[in-house]
């Protein structure tokens, strides 16, 4: 198979049961890949070496974007496109093929960016409802042309010339190791989304973003966090299990708008209140 004139970047951290299907995904036909260890202490950074891909190593890590642009600034990176894969991450067949065609037909024109819709696996099933399907990023760009914007959660890639053009295949999106990986990973997020909260609240991050990543983003930073505290990770749930139909996905949809409501929202504003409270 010809190979794809394509780097694929992918950031890990104990990523020892999603890196080998993930790198499998896009081996073949993917021209580079590199992985970015941020001080695994299990058996991620073996099995990468053993499937014989390149290994670099950074730390600490501070966020997704900074760890990203730092990868795409140090790994030597000499191929037309560039391709942020998380590890959870796997390529269809269908998309493989989607991109390929498109990476060769906007090689020289001026499409610089590819959005990719995502659709999430959770407590053993694809969700379909409840806005967690399509998921939508920018994850393909041409090097040179997009850089991770400088926050610390919700972060996207930012082109700086060029035009987008969205993929129509999936991409399957594993997030889930199981239930206490989910609540400590997304403790962390949260965290995260605080820092996030006050650098937009003090004009420190304005990025403007590609189709749906840019009305999302106003809806959280321009609508979302006028709501009243807390009253806000109440409607979110509403919004996401009744009127986004998250019902419709049984039981695995129920768990998940209220840990994206009732757990990750809620804490967030907790921790914006304990921020505020004691100037930490």
């Amino acid at each position: 198979m010809v190979k794809t004139d394509i780097t694929v970047i992918i950031l890990t951290k104990n990523e020892q049961l999603n890196i080998s299907r993930c790198i499998d995904s896009v081996k073949d036909w993917c021209e580079r890949i590199v992985v970015v260890d941020s001080g695994s202490t299990d058996r991620t950074v073996e099995i990468v070496e053993n499937l014989g891909v390149e290994v670099y190593h950074h730390v600490p890590f501070v966020d997704y974007a900074k760890q990203f642009n730092w990868a795409i600034d140090n790994t030597n990176i000499n191929t037309k496109w560039v391709f942020r894969l998380d590890a959870d991450e796997c390529v269809t067949n269908e998309l493989k093929n989607e991109i390929m065609v498109e990476c060769e037909k906007h090689k020289d024109d001026e499409v610089t960016g590819m959005m990719m819709r995502f659709k999430i696996f959770f407590l053993g099933k694809f969700l379909k409802h409840g806005g967690a399907y399509p998921f939508l990023k920018i994850t393909i760009f041409k090097f040179g042309k997009g850089r991770f914007e400088d926050r610390s959660m919700g972060e996207h890639i930012v082109l700086s010339e060029g035009k987008c053009i969205d993929l129509k295949e999936d991409c399957e999106h594993y997030d889930f190791k199981n239930l206490n990986a989910f609540i400590d990973k997304h403790n962390w997020y949260a965290t995260r989304e605080v820092a996030d909260y006050f650098a937009v609240r003090d004009g420190r991050v304005n990025a403007v973003l590609d189709g749906q990543p840019e009305k999302a983003k106003k809806l959280r930073d321009g609508l979302y966090y006028r709501l009243p505290r807390y009253t806000r990770a109440k409607l979110y749930y509403w919004y996401k299990f009744y009127f986004k139909m998250g019902f419709l996905d049984g039981e695995a949809g129920r768990i998940w708008a209220f840990l994206q409501a009732y757990f990750y929202r809620f804490v967030v504003d907790a921790k914006i209140y304990e921020k505020e409270l004691t100037g930490g």
